[in-house]
């Protein structure tokens, strides 16, 4: 199975990036910041767009493919693997509640890579049980664009907890991230094992500059490595 080697993953949101050109331009935009700062592959993009219907999404993947390509950021699509089959996506983000992790993988192949958002110790161990490539776990701040998306568990035992039962799979911190917050992370797992990175929405597509906002985020994480 992949072993996932980026630090920041991109989860889409079309309509905060629609006062930047739409979705393509503010992932190529993003992508392009980060190569400048970044080494190759250090991002990854989610398309998740819930509410579109199967061809919309398939549209907005095949829109993104070769993108991500370009910039060499792998592309996963939200529960729809039907629409990452069809698009060639790079793999899939199931959340906690979707397929099982096990059909997911006889559908989508070995090679392709499996996330899973979690939101507690046991879904994190459910996971890697399943045979889940990584974890999103959070939200761990408040959420900057997800408005009633739960409670927030901070920073230090909770997300240490998942990391112990990660196991050694990727775990990815989610939930009002931002360059600050990256730095804080740090100081309050002291010796705790950090997180493979981070995952975001807001603080990239709803800044004022997805570019800066970027290549802020992947600055902070180059702290960790």
């Amino acid at each position: 199975m992949p072993h996932p080697a980026f630090r920041l993953y991109l989860i889409t949101d079309r309509r905060l990036a629609a006062r930047h050109g739409g979705l393509p331009a503010v992932i190529e935009t993003a992508l392009m910041a980060a190569s400048q700062s970044a080494p190759p592959g250090a991002v990854a993009v989610q398309l998740r767009e819930k509410d579109l219907d199967a061809r919309e999404q398939y549209e907005l993947a095949l829109s993104l493919r070769p993108l991500c390509t370009r910039w060499r950021a792998p592309l996963l699509v939200n529960d729809r693997l039907d629409v990452a089959l069809a698009a060639g996506a790079d793999g899939v983000h199931l959340p906690s509640t979707s397929f099982a992790i096990a059909d997911a993988r006889r559908l989508i192949g070995p090679s392709a890579m499996i996330g899973v958002s979690t939101h507690s110790p046991g879904e994190v161990e459910n996971a890697k049980a399943g045979g889940a490539d990584f974890v999103v776990f959070g939200p761990v701040y408040e959420s900057i664009s997800k408005a009633g998306y739960g409670n927030a568990t901070g920073a230090g035992d909770a997300l240490a907890d998942a990391h112990r039962t990660a196991a050694g799979m990727p775990v990815y911190a989610l939930g009002g991230i931002t360059p600050e917050r990256i730095g804080r992370l740090r100081d309050e797992l002291r010796a705790q094992v950090l997180p493979a990175g981070v995952a975001v929405i807001g603080s990239v597509f709803g800044a004022d500059s997805p570019a800066r906002a970027t290549q802020d985020l992947l600055d902070a994480l180059a702290g960790w490595f």
